[in-house]
Formats: structure tokens, sequence, C-alpha cells
């Protein structure tokens, strides 16, 4: 397996939010995180599929999307709208920093984090390739949000998981941009099952290869 360089620790304007911004050699995408309730860029679990994504040539942005006084207010954790609106502004960023702004875009959201990466995904333009949901809340976006969602769209849930594998379900009917549903058999909630979480990462790697090479190939030439 090929040696790859630490993230950045960087900080994500306008709001000044920590970040850690990893760039393999030659990237042919940025997926940015978006975490659950109660967690942040240190999560174990996305820390983990961000380093595997790098290895695949994907560069990775995992920010905290609250500051640390807006977090202690536990409502901010569950406000969607803030979060999407926060993930937005993040990408609106990167499209300033030299290594990855004119790579394709993708979200990777988890928990609450996929509302948010679904509604932000609603109003985003042709930049954004792909959203990922781990064990996701998509319906928290909204049907009216997810009808305009216009990124491949792959929801990823654990098979004993089974309240949110309804809420999945539900929320996929109400796609209409390419899209797919995917349970994991054995995992629960947190994929801490062995060979889980991997499963994600293989399924999350191959989505957002295929749009992100899918947007390469339709760029004008220069």
């Amino acid at each position: 397996m090929r040696a790859i360089e630490p993230p950045a620790e960087v900080l994500v304007e306008p709001d000044r939010l920590p970040a850690l911004l990893g760039v393999p050699e030659a990237p042919r995408g940025l997926v940015i995180f978006a975490h659950g309730s109660g967690s942040g860029r240190l999560s174990p679990r996305n820390t983990y599929v961000a380093e595997r994504l790098r290895r695949a040539g994907i560069a990775t942005l995992l920010l905290d999307l609250l500051t640390p006084e807006e977090e202690a207010d536990r409502r901010n954790v569950f406000d969607i709208p803030l979060l999407a609106s926060r993930l937005a502004a993040a990408a609106d960023w990167t499209a300033l920093v030299r290594p990855v702004r004119d790579l394709p875009l993708g979200y990777f959201g988890a928990s609450t984090g996929a509302g948010a990466a679904l509604l932000a995904a609603s109003k985003a333009g042709e930049r954004l390739r792909a959203v990922v949901s781990r064990g996701g809340r998509p319906d928290l976006a909204g049907a009216a949000a997810l009808a305009r969602v216009r990124a491949a769209t792959l929801l990823i849930v654990g098979s004993r998981d089974l309240p949110v594998i309804e809420l999945n379900q539900v929320a996929a009917r109400h796609l209409v941009c390419p899209h797919e549903l995917i349970i994991v058999p054995g995992a629960h909630h947190l994929f801490e099952e062995p060979g889980t979480l991997d499963a994600v990462v293989d399924h999350a790697t191959r989505w957002f290869l295929h749009h992100f090479e899918e947007a390469t190939d339709v760029r004008p030439a220069a």
C-alpha cells in the first residue's frame, strides 16, 4: 500500500472552522465530510474512511461544522439547515484552494450529517458530482430538497439498523437523480462489526471514482 502524506490542519473560511485537508498525488476528486451529531473532524470512523479514499486517489476535507460555542447548544447539532450552509460554505472555500479548486466534488455524510449533505446538495452547482450517506438520515433534508438533488447519491445502511433502513427507503423514493441503496449484511448503525466499515469504503470509493470520472469526461477542452 503506497505511503501518503498526512492531512494538513487548515481553517475553513468564512467561519474559521478547523479542518483536515488531505491531498494525495494527482487527486481525482475531493470529498467533504459531514459528520453526525456529537462528532467532528476527528471521528475515528470517518478518519479511517478518509484515509482509504486518499489511498484511492481522492482528496478529503474533514471539518467541524460548528464552532465550540455553537456545539455547546445541543439544538445546533440537529440544525440541518445550519449544518448544510456550513457544508456549502466549505465547498465554496475549496474552490479558492489551489490544490483542489478544479476538482469535482463529493459529499460524504454520516448519521444526521447525511441530511445536511443532501440539503446542501439540493442547492449545489455542477461541481458537486456525488453524495454518499453512511448510516445516514437523508430524510432530514426533506422531500422537496431530495427531489432537487442532481448529484448521484449512494445510501449505505447496515442490515441490523432496521429503523434507518426504512427511513432511507422513504428518502430514496423522493430522489430523481441517479441513486442506489446498499444494505451491508450484519452491520448495525455504526458499522463496528468486522469488515463492515471496509464494505462502506469499497462502495463509497467505487461511487465517487465513477462519478468523478464522468465529470472529467464531460469537461470541455481548454
